[in-house]
């Protein structure tokens, strides 16, 4: 009676699922060991977890393990050229390695932009519009201001004449 009360616990819907604690998992592995039944229910579980998995499982689309394959090679092939460079750079003799103070560095690149990470472009994006934000609010308040001591400028001359 008490294995079925720990069978109906959920302690091994969490020990299949991968969430279970270090404790619930030694008690697992314990409770497997001494209870057969418990290790047939576990067993269960487990295959009938299988079978959701599969049945709701996505087909990747067409090509992808090719991409993904290609990926990988040209992954390699830049390692491999890394590593090549990085060892033809140090198989210099002491005589190359005096000069080499005096050597420029080869750069090679696919292409001649500079990469930016996605999340820069958003900033220099917002802060491209927030200059010409602020640049409109200086037009409008120099504007303003000039506007204004026109104003003051009359003001003092109605003074002026009144008080005569």
């Amino acid at each position: 009676m008490e294995i079925n009360k720990i069978i109906e616990s959920g302690l091994m819907e969490t020990y299949v699922m991968g969430i279970a604690t270090e404790e619930e998992v030694q008690k697992v592995l314990s409770l497997k060991k001494e209870y057969p039944a418990f290790k047939a229910a576990l067993e269960q579980l487990e295959y009938d977890m299988e079978v959701l998995a599969q049945n709701m499982s996505i087909e990747p689309p067409a090509g992808t393990l090719a991409k993904i394959e290609q990926e990988i090679n040209e992954i390699q092939r830049q390692n491999q050229a890394v590593q090549n460079n990085f060892n033809s750079e140090y198989s210099y003799d002491k005589n190359h390695q005096e000069n080499k103070r005096e050597k420029y560095i080869e750069v090679e690149s696919e292409s001649n932009q500079m990469r930016v990470n996605k999340a820069w472009k958003w900033v220099f994006v917002a802060v491209f519009v927030l200059g010409k934000i602020f640049l409109a609010f200086a037009i409008y308040f120099y504007l303003e201001n000039r506007q204004i001591k026109e104003q003051i400028k009359e003001l003092k001359i109605e003074l002026k004449q009144k008080n005569r």
